[in-house]
């Protein structure tokens, strides 16, 4: 495919971010240390992820599926109320995009940059 040699401005960095984020978030997570608040929002991450990339191509999209129903099952176990009205696999034309529920420190915020 093409269009997998030549990113969007941007994505790559941001891809980089999340990345980035995500293995923080890991090396300071406990086992006892989650709230449903905290796990709804890494589902949230995931869920958000899983359909942007999808959108990359119908065949992905298929692969992609069952981490979208695995985020549903979370969801279930972890007795966060699931959206019912989704699909539960990852929709092969990307769905129209939804902001990302925010809580906790508002509009604007960009993260801890730590100095280099």
């Amino acid at each position: 495919m093409d269009s997998w040699g030549r990113a969007a401005p941007g994505v790559e960095r941001h891809a980089e971010l999340a990345v980035e984020t995500a293995c923080q978030l890991a090396d300071i997570a406990r086992p006892d240390g989650w709230s449903a608040a905290a796990a709804e929002d890494v589902l949230d991450a995931v869920d958000t992820l899983t359909e942007a990339l999808s959108g990359a191509d119908p065949e992905l999209a298929q692969a992609l599926a069952a981490v979208a129903a695995a985020t549903g099952s979370a969801r279930r176990r972890l007795g966060i109320t699931v959206d019912e009205s989704k699909p539960s696999a990852v929709p092969s034309v990307p769905a129209a995009r939804r902001p990302p529920k925010r809580r906790g420190l508002g509009p604007g915020f960009q993260g801890i940059r730590a100095g280099t």
